[in-house]
């Protein structure tokens, strides 16, 4: 077969993360290159987390405003990652993504009920682009735990990926895989698969402003928050002729039709989020690096919720506390934006000793976090519920704890307690010695921040939740 030598271009985005502003740059910037190679010569793709609840118009549209804003660029395929896929149940994913105007793929991520895809969603696609045919292949990071709660079985990638490019190698020019599976899993992918051209990346906000060449495989990736776009070229002779960069968005204007979609929705969340759930007769403040009542709250939630004898969760969770008056759900999605899912576990009461002594020193409670869900800035101490802990603050680090009473008995520290707790500790971050638990069981689709609004709907935790437990017994 004879092709033109005129390359085609693909654009790809990943881990955008509802920075919408971006998003719109980037509508601007696919334009730009749409009027200069004709819209036969561009294919435009999103490799996940293009959604964060994070942002009001999201959390306000359930995920439509990112759809709208794809749409409007002319996206041509998605695949989809963890923000998409484990924050949202699948009614919701159904119901947005039935209004895209795209393809939309991902292999390995199969109803547990029937074992199957649903019809929105496609193992892979052919596209033709200036006369090449190139097959499009997608995969999802597997969170087994947490996807089966939500009636996903998410496959091995690995596996899912290499069946559909045997289907696909000998009808098709090119094969590129859309990957929100990380760096060090592409990496794999191209080592163990053969027959795959290109990988598009994202998931681990991996930015590679030169491609990654693994035998004949080119892999790519363009970071994190739209601040930069991938652009690949490719010209066929014998075989796939590739060149790859990544593009700055920074000194694009917003498409105006785009901006015009992020403004619109930010009126309709705005309304959406202004329902009050609760008043409050006197304030809840919350500061991530001491005790304070919003932060005993949101442990008493997690406590109740999960069944357990002890809660415990970081106040940097919480980025502000509440004020006299009416509480909305925007203000609470404002102060509480994490998208961090309750669990339950059994600890140690070693465990828990080793993390309240940790949670007394400023190296700890300062700590910056990025990922695993949590939005906010720093790790803050714990919060606590049913235990009391009485400290000495002029004994040595990791001494200071003189006496932790769970319950009104003293705690053990070889007997394991009952802990409602948050998913990010079982990733090991932090307070590594909660992340020692067994028997974990997680709790979806709630978040953290539901848990906090029916306390504060209830009413029966507020009053309790002023008491110390954190007892200081001289001061230096």
């Amino acid at each position: 077969m004879t092709f033109s030598n005129r390359p085609i271009v693909i654009l790809h985005s990943n881990d955008i993360h509802s920075r919408l502003e971006n998003a719109a740059r980037m509508a601007a910037y696919i334009d730009e290159q749409r009027s200069v190679h004709g819209s036969g010569h561009l294919l435009c793709l999103d490799i996940g987390d293009h959604m964060d609840r994070i942002r009001l118009e999201t959390e306000g549209s359930d995920g439509m405003v990112n759809i709208e804003l794809l749409n409007e660029a002319g996206y041509d395929a998605v695949t989809l990652g963890n923000n998409e896929g484990l924050t949202y149940d699948k009614t919701t994913l159904e119901r947005v993504y039935y209004e895209a105007k795209f393809t939309v793929l991902a292999a390995n991520m199969l109803e547990r009920e029937t074992g199957r895809l649903p019809e929105w969603l496609l193992p892979s696609t052919v596209i033709e682009k200036g006369g090449i045919k190139i097959g499009l292949i997608a995969a999802t990071a597997r969170y087994t735990d947490f996807y089966e709660l939500l009636g996903w079985d998410v496959t091995d990638p690995l596996v899912a990926i290499e069946a559909e490019v045997a289907k696909l190698r000998d009808s098709v020019d090119v094969i590129a895989v859309m990957s929100h599976l990380g760096i060090n899993v592409d990496k794999q992918m191209a080592e163990k698969i053969a027959g795959i051209d290109l990988i598009m990346g994202g998931h681990t906000h991996h930015l590679l402003e030169e491609p990654i060449i693994i035998g004949d495989t080119y892999i790519c990736a363009a970071g994190k928050y739209g601040e930069q776009i991938g652009r690949v070229e490719i010209k066929m002779d014998t075989r796939p002729i590739i060149r790859a960069s990544c593009v700055p968005m920074a000194a694009y204007a917003e498409q105006p039709a785009a901006a015009a979609i992020i403004g619109g929705w930010r009126e309709a969340g705005q309304r959406r989020l202004s329902r009050v759930i609760a008043r409050l007769d006197a304030p809840l403040p919350a500061l991530p690096e001491r005790e304070s009542p919003l932060g005993n709250l949101l442990a008493a939630g997690l406590r109740r919720h999960t069944d357990a004898e002890i809660g415990i969760v970081n106040t940097g969770q919480l980025l502000g506390g509440l004020q006299q008056g009416d509480v909305t759900e925007g203000q609470l999605h404002a102060l509480c934006p994490s998208p961090i899912n309750p669990c339950r576990m059994l600890l140690s009461g070693a465990n828990i000793r080793a993390a309240l002594e940790e949670a007394l020193l400023p190296s700890f409670t300062g700590m910056r976090i990025k990922g695993y869900g949590f939005r906010g800035e720093v790790l803050g101490t714990l919060a606590l519920d049913g235990m009391v802990v009485e400290y000495d603050p002029a004994l040595p680090e990791l001494q200071r704890i003189v006496s932790i009473v769970v319950n009104g008995e003293p705690l053990a520290n070889d007997r394991e307690y009952v802990v409602g707790c948050i998913d990010m500790f079982t990733f090991h971050i932090g307070y590594l010695s909660l992340g020692q638990a067994a028997g974990v069981s997680y709790y979806l689709p709630e978040f953290i921040r539901d848990l906090l609004a029916n306390e504060l709907k209830q009413g029966h935790e507020i009053p309790r939740c002023h008491q110390e437990r954190w007892r200081i017994l001289s001061k230096i």
